[in-house]
């Protein structure tokens, strides 16, 4: 890894605890500087407009996140057990409430940004498409119904529970058996057509 490489990682990192400090409209990048403990302008350097910052800042979210799910090999099409899936699911939430909040509350800032500015959709776009094939891989080594649709449903559950918990509308409380349970029944019902589906 080159020495630019690690600098524009640590701004990127960076970035990600002071949005997640001081939201979007406290990001700057004398501010990134002054997160990071580097000479000022060093930010602005590496990445010469706020556009540039932002997105180095979602692909380092994107990178980071998928280092944690590469933990987690039954997320990632590693099983067709829903049980172990059930159990990764779980660990996955706990993870990112916990040692990767600050994490989510920076990526959370991004979306609500990126729905005011088409040119940072775009990158998101491209982050949610990774996502999807993620999910709908470990669906299908389930032996869901339609791993590609219901990839969807599946990465708003995960992350409906990680938002609503951080942002205080909906505290998590369920045991982890109680959350195992709910998402072992959740995944059985991907492989199972619904009881008034034609096609069932």
């Amino acid at each position: 890894m080159t020495r630019s490489t690690t600098r524009r990682q640590e701004l990127a990192d960076a970035a990600i605890a002071t949005l997640a400090r001081s939201g979007t409209r406290g990001l700057t990048h004398r501010a990134v500087d002054q997160a990071a403990g580097v000479p000022e302008g060093s930010c602005s350097y590496y990445f010469r407009t706020r556009q540039a910052l932002l997105q180095a800042t979602i692909e380092r979210l994107v990178e980071v996140d998928s280092a944690d799910l590469a933990a987690q090999p039954a997320v990632l099409g590693g099983t067709a057990d829903p049980d172990a899936i059930a159990d990764a699911a779980v660990d996955v939430v706990a993870h990112w409430i916990s040692a990767s909040r600050e994490r989510m509350l920076a990526r959370y800032e991004l979306m609500l940004e990126a729905s005011r500015r088409p040119e940072l959709q775009a990158v998101f776009t491209a982050a949610r498409d990774h996502y999807r094939a993620l999910a709908a891989d470990t669906l299908r080594a389930l032996g869901a119904i339609d791993p590609e649709g219901q990839a969807q449903l599946f990465i708003a559950c995960l992350d409906g529970l990680v938002f609503r918990h951080l942002t205080g509308a909906d505290p998590l409380t369920a045991s982890r058996g109680e959350q195992r349970r709910a998402m072992r029944d959740l995944l059985r019902g991907f492989t199972r057509p619904a009881a008034d589906d034609p096609a069932g």
